[in-house]
Parts: structure tokens; sequence; C-alpha cells
């Protein structure tokens, strides 16, 4: 049965497809000239390499652990299923969001490519990122079944100022992958919040609470929305934005996260 969802084409504060595939294009015919480098270490790269522009050295840095994790907030517990029936942490927490996939711990290699990703300079190793999201999570995240694919947005001068969003190339590249719609810029923020990171958790949700607004006249009747930032706290930020679609008639939120960092005390 076909889905009661609709949205209008993203703002330009939301595009970036057209800028990255020029990117691609550029670096295409760059690479008939000079041999592709390593977005991670700039190492040369065999020409024949994947799409994932990683050296096996950055790769393997780069790689996740097998913990079993939470399915709702993505914790690593003892006792999680890997569903998103909760674990002794979050059970009794409102999080917004229904189930979360998580990459890797805001720790080590994995954090200092979280950090260098805020640079435009640093989009390369977005797109690589992006690549080693989809290669894992294809088949669990065709298995959800989403309908829309999107991003937790930047304030438009934040935006501005770093040249980049890092979660817009994620979204990017996994509706890409998925072969799904992709709504970067359905979501904006209302105003310039202070960052998450220092605040303590009840200051986090006030920070963020009616921060961000859905775009006139989107509906998502029915849909299952994939929702994209690069790290997961609290929660309070992807759960805020995750309560418009569901205001708006998502029938279900899923985040995924590069990164879980520690929840403060």
């Amino acid at each position: 049965m076909r889905r009661n969802w609709v949205f209008s084409k993203p703002n330009w504060f939301g595009v970036v497809r057209p800028v990255e595939r020029m990117r691609q294009a550029a670096q295409g015919l760059t690479q008939l000239v000079f041999p592709p480098r390593c977005a991670g270490c700039d190492g040369e790269l065999p020409m024949a390499s994947t799409a994932c522009a990683l050296c096996d050295a950055c790769h393997a840095r780069l790689a996740p652990s097998d913990a079993l994790r939470c399915g709702r907030c993505g914790a690593v517990a003892a006792r999680a299923t890997g569903d998103a029936t909760g674990c002794d942490d979050c059970r009794q927490r409102s999080l917004g969001f229904d189930r979360v996939w998580v990459w890797g711990d805001y720790v080590g290699e994995i954090r200092a490519a979280v950090l260098r990703m805020k640079h435009a300079h640093e989009e390369p190793l977005s797109a690589a990122v992006g690549h080693l999201l989809a290669d894992r999570w294809r088949e669990p995240l065709a298995a959800w079944q989403p309908d829309v694919v999107t991003c937790v947005p930047m304030h438009w001068t934040r935006r501005w100022t770093r040249g980049t969003n890092s979660a817009e190339i994620l979204a990017e590249i996994l509706a890409a992958n998925l072969r799904l719609p992709l709504a970067n810029g359905i979501v904006s923020r209302r105003r310039r919040t202070q960052p998450q990171a220092g605040l303590p958790p009840t200051e986090r949700f006030n920070n963020v609470h009616g921060a961000f607004r859905l775009r006139s006249g989107a509906s998502f009747g029915g849909a299952r929305v994939l929702l994209f930032d690069d790290v997961l706290t609290t929660g309070a930020t992807c759960g805020e934005v995750a309560r418009l679609f569901k205001r708006a008639g998502a029938k279900q939120v899923a985040v995924a996260v590069v990164a879980l960092a520690p929840r403060p005390n």
C-alpha cells in the first residue's frame, strides 16, 4: 500500500548533492593524471581502489568493535539483544526515536575521524566513512525498510562558517546505496543553539527544545525515517528532530551515527 508522505525539494542550505557530484567528477579527472590518495593518511592508493578511499591500515583503524549494542540507545550492554526493546540503561528513558545504529565509540581513531570530518577540506574522509557505513549497514537497514533518509541540520551560520556538514554527506551516500529518497534540508534549525558538548543532560534537552522546524506542508504519514548525525550522547538532539517527524505522521524514526559518546553524569 502506498504510504502518504510528501516533502518538497530541499532549500539551498541543505543541498550538497550537486557539489558532491562535481567533486567526484573532478576527482575522476584528477586520477587520470595523479594516483588516488587515502582519505585517512594521504598515502597512495591502487588505481583499482573502491569508492571507499581508505588504505588497508586506515580501514582497520576505523573498524568498529564487534560488541553487542542495545538497539534502542546504542550502548554496549551485557544483556543487550541487538533489537530495539532497550537495555537496563535506556528502557525507562524517553528517547524520541525508535532504534539506533552505531558504528563505534567516540574514542581513539573514530573520535579523531569525526573531528576531522567537521572541516570542509576533509569531505573526502566523510565520503570514505559514508561508504564504510553503507557496506556494513546495507543489509540491516534494508531489512528495517526505511522510506526516506535525512540528517540533523546545522544552523545556517554554522554551516556557512564550516563549509560542510558531515551528516549531510553520510546521509547522501546511504540514500544512494539504498536507492532511497534524500530529504536533507526538510528540517532547519530555528535558532543557533549552544554546542551540546560540555552541557549537563538536563541542559542539553533544554538547549535543543523547540530549536528545529519542519518545512511547512511536509507530511510523512506512515513513513519510516532514517536520521543521520555524527555523534550521539544523550540523544537530545536526534530525539528532538525525531519528534518533529512523528508529529508529521512518521510511523518510526531510526538514528544512525558514526560514534556514541559516553553519557555525562
